[in-house]
């Protein structure tokens, strides 16, 4: 059982490691924004935040 937990605890600290790399890394590193209204691939199929929408 001990065994399992050391396991798991390594797999998740890796994962997370992983995962934030390149926050680690980079000076100014973060995620970048998921909202849809910043996206320019969205932006250039015509594809716009639904608050947009509404005020159009």
């Amino acid at each position: 059982m001990l065994k399992l937990f050391l396991l798991i605890t390594l797999f998740v600290g890796l994962s997370m490691l992983l995962l934030c790399i390149r926050i680690i890394l980079e000076k100014n590193g973060r995620f970048g924004s998921e909202h849809i209204g910043h996206s320019k691939a969205m932006r250039k199929k015509g594809i716009h935040c639904v608050h947009k929408q509404f005020e159009i």
